[in-house]
């Protein structure tokens, strides 16, 4: 699913300068993931940054109480862990301050290097509403196709079969849907609720009852890849980063009954943690290849021979297991 991510995560036209200045600015999240956005106003040379605002996927948030009045407009997004890898590449060219928690930073450039991070210019487009800045994906959903196409997505990674993710209803993703409501005792209509995306990330989050997952009880992070029989051969997809202490669920298709698992540990700098010259590593006996950076193969034959890494993974048998849970542990 990476791979079908975000050519340009910034869809926004020209803005109207006159009448954006009377209105207040709105930030529209159009993916299928929640966001954490990072908002950047320079006026005069001067830029001061505002954050976080927590945005759903198909959501409106207004983002500025008074009237928007800024030379140029900068975001930074980020995505809750349970997505795996962060599926938003960060390819602006400003570095500006945050912080943890609610922050407003009146010099944005007066900080460490250390606390600053990658904003992309976002040029708000005109709408009736004011200006507004959209976050989109390729897919190029609208509002509700974006919020159908995130409970497909959380769905997914809570271990029920919606794909596709799409963004169109169909009858997968309503027993999907009907399927965690019933095994949480929630109502029909909590599907509607506000937090509704909370109580699916939260799900997410927790791997007990439902599908596979990974668990890092280690202290360091880990880099962790999946192999899956579709379409009678072996397809691998990697990296999901696990924080310490962290569970994430591979995206899978459809409901697999045997599968296939590698990990390492990795340092800050993403180099692998060795023990006795031997990588920290969780795998078996199947060799699949793999790569660095982000990756997803079909053919696992000759890993070496077309420049890539071979990887001994472990075989799981989900036939015989349906809940599984492989927790990475230190020795």
């Amino acid at each position: 699913m990476i791979r079908r991510l975000i050519a340009g995560f910034l869809a926004a036209a020209a803005v109207c300068t006159a009448t954006a200045a009377r209105a207040e600015l709105t930030l529209c999240n159009r993916t299928s993931y929640r966001m954490d956005v990072a908002l950047g106003l320079e006026k005069r040379a001067n830029v001061e940054t505002r954050g976080w605002y927590t945005i759903d996927p198909g959501q409106c948030k207004q983002v500025i109480d008074g009237a928007y009045d800024a030379d140029m407009s900068y975001v930074h997004v980020k995505t809750p862990p349970v997505y795996g890898s962060a599926p938003l590449p960060q390819n602006g060219n400003a570095d500006f301050c945050v912080r943890d928690g609610q922050f407003q930073i009146s010099d944005a450039r007066g900080c460490p290097m250390s606390q600053q991070v990658r904003f992309s210019a976002a040029r708000p487009s005109d709408s009736p509403k004011g200006p507004v800045i959209n976050l989109a994906e390729e897919a190029d959903y609208d509002d509700d196709q974006a919020r159908l196409a995130g409970i497909q997505r959380l769905l997914v990674i809570a271990g029920y079969d919606a794909n596709p993710i799409d963004g169109v209803q169909g009858s997968k993703t309503q027993g999907a849907v009907a399927k965690f409501l019933a095994d949480r005792k929630l109502p029909a209509d909590a599907v509607n609720a506000p937090d509704f995306f909370t109580t699916l990330i939260n799900a997410a989050q927790n791997p007990e009852g439902h599908g596979f997952a990974w668990c890092n009880d280690t202290t360091y992070p880990v880099m962790a890849a999946v192999g899956a029989v579709e379409g009678g051969g072996i397809i691998t997809r990697g990296w999901y980063r696990l924080e310490a202490g962290q569970c994430v669920r591979p995206d899978l298709h459809g409901e697999p009954k045997k599968l296939y698992s590698y990990a390492e540990a990795v340092d800050d700098s993403g180099r692998a943690i060795k023990r006795g010259g031997t990588p920290l590593a969780w795998g078996g006996d199947v060799t699949l290849c793999t790569r660095d950076g982000r990756f997803e193969f079909s053919d696992n034959k000759d890993c070496a021979a077309r420049g890539l890494n071979a990887a001994n993974f472990a075989e799981i048998d989900l036939a015989k297991q349906p809940a599984t849970t492989i927790r990475f542990k230190e020795p």
